[in-house]
This record gives C-alpha cells, sequence and structure tokens, in this order.
C-alpha cells in the first residue's frame, strides 16, 4: 500500500521510519517533508494545508492510507475532504479535531462530563479578564489562547503584572493571531507531566506507552517555553496504578463525551496529564501524534504500524493487539541557537552521514533541508536524536553521545533531558 504522511517535521519524520520498518507499506509519499525525510520519502511540494492538492495528488498515486499528523490540516478538514472522495485517511475529521483546536470547547467538554480538569474561565474581553483575574488574586495562574498556536499559546503567570502582559499579549497584540480572540484562564495545578497517546477508533481506546516532554528551552526547566527541547518514555511517574485510574477517569470518558457529543474522535488523541496531589487531570488534549513524544514513543511500537492504523481506519482496533518493547527511550532536540525566538537558517551541519544519521542512534530531522548534498539548518528545532537502551540511563547516554558528534554553528541543546526533579 502507497500511504502520504502530511507534514514536514521530527514527528513526521519518526512516523515515516516506523512506516518503512512494515512490509505492507510501498511508496510513501511526504507532504511537504524536510531534507532528512527526503532520504526515507518521496517529498512532494505541497503545502501541509492545501487541501485540495493533497486530495488531488493522492487520488492520482492511488493511495491506500493518508496520514494526517499535523493539527491544522486536521482542524481545517482534511480528513473529511479525503473520506469524502473515498481515500482512507488516519486521523480525526474536523468536529473533532476541535478539541485541541478549541481550548474552550474542551474545556467545557471535561466540565459536561465530569472529567478532571483544572479550574477555569473563560473570556472574549480583555478589561473583563484582568478584572476576573484581579479579584481571584491567586498566583501562579495560566492564561491559555483558545485556538492553535504551535505548543506556544499557554503562559504561566507568577504575579499580577505578568498574567495582565499575558492577557494584553493574546488578546490585544494578538501574537497568535483569530487564536487569541477568546482565552482561558485557568487555575495552576502541581506535579509530574506525563503524557499519553492513545490510537482510537471512536469506540475503542488504546493508550499507547507513558512519555514526558521537556518544554522550556534551557537547562534546569528555564527560559521560554518552546515546542519541546526533547522527550523520554516511559515516564518514570507513570504507574500501573495511575494508568488504571487514568482509563477509567478520563480515557474512555473522553472517548465516550466524543461520541455522545457527535464528534466521534478517529487516530490518535493525546492526553496531556499532570499528577496532581487530587489525582490526575487533564491539561490539554492534542488530536494527533506529539511532537517530540512521537520520537520515543514509536520507537517502542513492535506490532506492525500498518496494521494499527488500518485498524483505526476501520473501526476494529478492539481485535487488533499492539505490542510495546520494554525498552526505554530518550530524544535530544538539536535547535538554532535563539529559538524559540529569532534564528539563522542555512548553517551546515556536520557529523552525519549521508542518510542524515549518526551511529548508535536515530536521527529524526525536524528542521533541515539538503543543499548541495549537505544537510542544513532550515528551522528552529533541528533535529530530534534518539536512542534506545535497556534502561533510561543507557539510552541517555547513546542519544547524547551521537549528539556529541553532530555540529553547526551556535548549536543549542539542553544537557538535562531525562533529568527527574
Amino acid at each position: 500500500m502507497d500511504i502520504l504522511v502530511i507534514g514536514g517535521g521530527g514527528r513526521e519524520h519518526a512516523i515515516i521510519r516506523k512506516l518503512k520498518e512494515s512490509p505492507k507499506a510501498g511508496v510513501i509519499y511526504c507532504a511537504p517533508g524536510n531534507g532528512g525525510i527526503s532520504k526515507d520519502a518521496v517529498c512532494v511540494p505541497i503545502s501541509a494545508m492545501d487541501i485540495p492538492a493533497v486530495v488531488s495528488f493522492a487520488k492520482e498515486k492511488k493511495v491506500g492510507l493518508v496520514f494526517v499528523a499535523p493539527d491544522d490540516p486536521l482542524a481545517a478538514g482534511m480528513v473529511d475532504a479525503l473520506e469524502a472522495e473515498g481515500i482512507p485517511a488516519f486521523g480525526p475529521r474536523a468536529n473533532a479535531a476541535q478539541i485541541e483546536a478549541s481550548k474552550v470547547f474542551s474545556k467545557d467538554l471535561m466540565k459536561r462530563y465530569g472529567i478532571p480538569t483544572a479550574q477555569y474561565e473563560v473570556f472574549a474581553d480583555p478589561a473583563e479578564a484582568v478584572a476576573w483575574i484581579e479579584k481571584n488574586n491567586r498566583f501562579p495562574i495560566v492564561v491559555k489562547a483558545d485556538g492553535l498556536a504551535l505548543g506556544k499559546g499557554v503562559l504561566i503567570c507568577p504575579d499580577l503584572q505578568a498574567a495582565k502582559d499575558a492577557v494584553k499579549e493574546i488578546m490585544e497584540d494578538k501574537v497568535f493571531g483569530a487564536s487569541g480572540n477568546r482565552v482561558v484562564v485557568e487555575e495552576f495545578l502541581t506535579g509530574p507531566e506525563v503524557s499519553v497517546l492513545a490510537f482510537t477508533d471512536g469506540h475503542c481506546v488504546k493508550p499507547m506507552v507513558s512519555s514526558k516532554d521537556h518544554k522550556r528551552a534551557l537547562d534546569g526547566d528555564q527560559g521560554l517555553n518552546t515546542g519541546g527541547m526533547g522527550t523520554i518514555s516511559p515516564n518514570p511517574y507513570y504507574t500501573d496504578e495511575i494508568a488504571e485510574t487514568c482509563m477509567k477517569t478520563i480515557f474512555l470518558p473522553t472517548i465516550e463525551a466524543m461520541k455522545k457529543e457527535g464528534r466521534p474522535f478517529k487516530g490518535c488523541l493525546y492526553f496531556g496529564l499532570m499528577l496532581t496531589p487530587d489525582g490526575p487531570k487533564v491539561i490539554e488534549y492534542n488530536s494527533r501524534f506529539g511532537d517530540p513524544e512521537t520520537q520515543v514513543v514509536l520507537p517502542r511500537l513492535k506490532t506492525d504500524f500498518v496494521d494499527v492504523l488500518m485498524a483505526v481506519v476501520e473501526e476494529r482496533l478492539e481485535e487488533q493487539p499492539i505490542e510495546w518493547s520494554d525498552e526505554a527511550c530518550a530524544c535530544v532536540v538539536m535547535a538554532s541557537s535563539g529559538y524559540p525566538g529569532h534564528y539563522e537558517k542555512g548553517l551546515p551541519i556536520s557529523g552525519l552521514d549521508e542518510n542524515g544519521q549518526v551511529e548508535g542512534a536515530t536521527v529524526y530531522h525536524a528542521g533541515t533541508a539538503l543543499k548541495d548534498g549537505v544537510f542544513v539548518t532550515n528551522g528552529g528545532r533541528v533535529l530530534g536524536v534518539t536512542a534506545l537502551g535497556d534502561t533510561l540511563d543507557q539510552a541517555l547516554q547513546r542519544a547524547y553521545d551521537a549528539v556529541g558528534r553532530i555540529h553547526w554553528k551556535d548549536v543549542h541543546f539542553r544537557h538535562d533531558i531525562g533529568a527527574v526533579k
């Protein structure tokens, strides 16, 4: 079966590398892809948001599956458009992708169905938001843009001034555009964070192995929020007992809630959780594989990936066994200096072989281009250097050994991925 993957980052590279392991995968296309992906798939110069062009290409090439990986095209209805033409697609329809595309929708859903989450208020007027924050007078507090914001629309505010600044940035300065027309202001939860991705066909839900993401740009969880600077799997805080609680109080109730709302969710549902003193609570949902969580979860999948994807698409996940490796996995993101702010592009990368890999690790390309046969930087997050190991320490050691062999001008990465407080 020929497969088309939509997107062009590290997550998509990890998806493609896993698909390549399946004897059922034929030609793998990627739109638009990147320099590193071009060594593993046929890159097609179609924007991830160009729904008519994607549908047309999928029909022309008679692909057996389109894997829609990023949030924007899901929210814009790419799966709906593909299904309307009889093309099998992995990912939720637009009405189900709202669970990520609107924080207001997801918070209201949790409130309606008793799914544990932080207490919150919704505001469409900046003055009202600030007045409520002043009256509430509890800090830290969290201010979230309602819509999609590349994983950066959540601001943790330690005091009133920071909260006022956050409301102004999101609602008045429109740093996230129309995504900031409304904000969710919610209580600050404490406890270890856990990411759990789950396969679901709208009826059955099968969680994947857990992971932990490191969002801040600098060591010691300092600096600005990023799309993710590294990940580990499994998450050391996520015990079998907690997993059982999450299944009963969060995972199954969410799938049931979406079904009752007439928005059955098919694809990968990402649960961002906080293990609070009062039990696990949902911080956020994503309507797709997380980035860079995918880079440590998929390497641990032992079952044929194509089989699992088709079981989801064809709504027979219940009967599809899914097996995971007991190995640990670690991913260290190598980024451009200045990320998540301004950074330079086009810097030559040394230390990779002709396929963009390095011995002892898998290198997922997030922001690279190929220029005259040389890999160059072409984004903020450039590479996700990933390794498996019998233990987490071994996986981290291998990943950092590989990081040490890769260079470009002013390369930036965190030195404490996997550190557990």
